[in-house]
């Protein structure tokens, strides 16, 4: 926790990387650091700034992220020492390099790119904080209940195990020995699909929606309203927005972080209202129809909100946020791959008859 003792405030995502890249616990001494570390390899090249401040502003915020990246592939230690023919042996040594270089830059590369769209490129570097609260400096906010919540978006977004499909496409692209910066930005546009990382603002514009339409109709928000509405919907065939997940059979705990947030920094925000009025009722409704493996939320069902709270309002950025914490964490398993010799990943064929079969 940034406050000091843990539970005092939000988990440091430093901490969590460090976590991550040791399978160790780490001390507030190794957290500061970690943090220190990654202040000093934070310099992005004169020649990614350049290119982000050249990409059409109608160009999707990720579209940019992942191109960035990209760019910045020219300072790879992991290319250049494989190109000098470093052992096998050793490759997890600059693959941690690339690593925590990307790391590092990974904040002003994404706070660059939503000042250039959304704020006529107007920017100012921050390195004197942490990992998060220098992202929040430069992406123009200076309010510590945004920073204590950029803490714990940038930890519980991190890592989710290897199985989701960023994280295995970043290790599907290292496992043919593609350097972290080809991984992370693979990641990206993994990410960026529909499926995967635009969950939360969908949910978030089903929220909105939901509450307009109460408003218009002059109905109030409570647990009867709220499950006569849900029961329309899924008479009508169509989906609870951030409930049920492909793994989990119970309460997604990134969900519970973000709801014991808004309880304790937002209990009167009247969106947290109809998002808890939801938690309410929900599962029993989804039990009752029963054709919903897990009736449960996800952490989709509330991060959307949170952001909204604090006035950050570009629905289609909020896959950045998501991507400067996932690319960190998927980031963390490409050293593990090459500290541990995994091999290359061939996915399997099916043919059309064997396909037919299934």
């Amino acid at each position: 926790s940034i406050k000091g003792p843990p539970g005092a405030g939000e988990p440091l995502p430093e901490g969590l990387l460090w976590l991550l890249l040791t399978s160790e616990v780490p001390t507030a001494e190794q957290v500061a650091s970690l943090t220190e570390e990654l202040r000093g390899r934070a310099s992005l090249p004169e020649h990614v700034t350049a290119l982000i401040r050249s990409l059409p502003t109608d160009m999707h915020p990720m579209t940019m992220f992942s191109l960035a990246i990209l760019a910045m592939q020219t300072e790879s230690k992991f290319a250049k020492a494989y190109e000098a023919g470093v052992k096998k042996t050793d490759y997890w040594e600059t693959a941690l390099e690339d690593v925590l270089d990307v790391t590092a830059n990974l904040p002003e590369m994404a706070a660059l790119i939503y000042r250039c769209k959304y704020h006529g490129g107007d920017f100012t570097k921050e390195t004197r904080f942490d990992w998060s609260a220098n992202f929040c400096r430069m992406l123009g906010y200076d309010d510590e209940g945004f920073d204590e919540l950029m803490r714990l978006y940038l930890t519980i977004h991190s890592d989710h195990e290897g199985g989701n499909a960023s994280a295995h496409t970043a290790r599907l692209v290292g496992s043919t020995l593609a350097d972290p910066y080809l991984a992370g930005s693979a990641a990206l546009n993994a990410l960026a699909g529909p499926l995967h990382g635009l969950a939360n603002q969908e949910v978030l514009r089903w929220i909105m929606d939901l509450k307009a339409k109460f408003e218009s109709e002059g109905r109030p928000v409570n647990e009867t309203t709220i499950r006569e509405f849900a029961w329309e919907t899924l008479r009508a065939g169509r989906v609870i927005p951030g409930y049920g997940h492909a793994v989990l059979r119970k309460t997604d705990p990134r969900y519970t972080c973000q709801r014991e947030f808004a309880l304790k920094h937002l209990p009167d925000d009247e969106l947290f209202h109809v998002v808890d009025t939801i938690y309410q009722v929900m599962p029993g409704v989804l039990l009752e129809h029963g054709k919903v493996a897990n009736p449960y939320p996800n952490v989709d069902s509330h991060s959307g909100v949170l952001l909204w709270h604090y006035g950050f309002r570009e629905f289609q950025y909020y896959t950045v946020l998501f991507g400067v914490s996932r690319v960190a964490g998927a980031l963390t398993q490409i050293f593990w791959d090459r500290a541990l010799g995994l091999p290359l990943e061939r996915p399997k064929s099916l043919t059309p008859e064997l396909i037919a079969k299934l």
